[in-house]
């Protein structure tokens, strides 16, 4: 037990220091482009709790960011580089606005045009990442390559449909598609953007994983087909093929829904960046919080927080707003070079441990 607490302990300043690390970089480079490091990080700060409003806003971010972080951590344990979740959430807009757009003019309830627009929409996102997973079981595909192209796909239908069948009355426009009727919006707070169902739904997802993943049969599966697939199948008798597409599809559901959210509680209509980058932040996540589920909701908050109070930097410092994303590049580089060092030093204990 000494043990155990001493390793959680070394694990735990290693990772502080690669917070420490991350900032150092960050201040490095806003003192190459003349900003003031601390002004910067107050800005930051302030631009993301200055108000009610943007603290409401943080997790107007967080929802979709912990719904897609959440299912990349699946596919992660399976040994999959889900890089299509970013048209993963894109088909799932895309499918919750057809349903929308179809009941919008009939005499359908709006809670169950809702609830069915919902449904939808994982199925978008869930048909659209099995494709990259056929792909790969069948086809021999690197998901790597084929979700690269499945998102490439996905961002030209969206476009095609803006400016094509979906545009406006009498023109195309990059802002969207035409705005739902309000009682087809996803309730939210009083003057603010943030739905309590919506925050809900992804709690909801988060416990799920973390359940699936830390107290299942399931997870264990997962975890055994992602280290090594054929022992998994001669020793344990798995289907390797059935719980990579699995993953994909439970994985491809989070994102459909995230992308549901963006449209009927955020936007309230398509738009040409409707995944907002989410995938992407989400693939960091999972990076950062070492395939742990427990950690992906507080994680995923800070970098929410991040994207939101970065708003500020161009506005008084005339700095990129993109900062945000040094920030959080240098974070999770700074975190898998303290891994690294930290497994090299406590394999390097060990073995002094036994050669005594």
């Amino acid at each position: 037990m000494p043990g155990e607490r001493r390793e959680a302990m070394v694990t735990l300043l290693f990772r502080l220091a690669s917070v420490v690390f991350a900032l150092l970089l960050t201040a490095l480079v806003l003192v190459l482009v003349q900003a003031p490091p601390l002004e910067a990080f107050r800005l930051i700060l302030k631009g993301a709790f200055g108000s009610p409003k943007k603290v409401a806003d943080i997790f107007v971010i967080w929802i979709p960011l912990l719904l897609t972080s959440a299912g990349l951590l699946l596919t992660f344990h399976a040994g999959l580089w889900n890089i299509g979740i970013e048209g993963q959430i894109v088909l799932g807009a895309v499918f919750a606005t057809g349903v929308l757009r179809y009941l919008q003019d009939t005499t359908i309830a709006p809670t169950l045009a809702l609830i069915l627009a919902f449904v939808a929409a994982a199925l978008g996102g869930m048909i659209w990442a099995l494709l990259s997973g056929v792909l790969k079981v069948y086809g021999g595909v690197n998901e790597i390559f084929s979700g690269l192209g499945l998102d490439f796909v996905a961002v030209t239908l969206v476009l095609y449909l803006i400016f094509g069948p979906w545009k406006r009355p009498g023109v195309g426009s990059m802002s969207g598609t035409e705005p739902f009727p309000r009682e087809l919006w996803l309730p939210t707070l009083e003057k603010m953007r943030l739905s309590p169902w919506a925050l809900a739904l992804a709690l909801v997802a988060w416990i799920m994983v973390i359940v699936l993943l830390q107290r299942s049969y399931f997870g264990l599966r997962l975890r055994a087909v992602g280290r090594n697939p054929r022992a998994a199948y001669l020793m344990m008798g798995l289907s390797p093929a059935r719980l990579t597409l699995l993953a994909f599809a439970i994985c491809g559901v989070f994102a459909g829904l995230a992308g549901a959210i963006q449209v009927t509680a955020v936007y309230h209509r398509l738009i040409p960046a409707i995944s907002s980058g989410y995938g992407w932040l989400g693939l960091l996540v999972g990076m950062l919080v070492n395939y742990s589920p427990i950690w992906i909701g507080p994680v995923a908050w800070f970098f929410a927080m991040l994207n939101l109070g970065s708003i500020q930097l161009p506005i008084v410092l005339k700095v990129d707003s993109t900062l945000a994303g040094v920030l959080q590049g240098t974070l999770v580089y700074s975190f898998l070079l303290g891994e690294g060092i930290r497994m090299k030093w406590q394999q390097r204990r060990r073995e002094i441990g036994e050669s005594e």
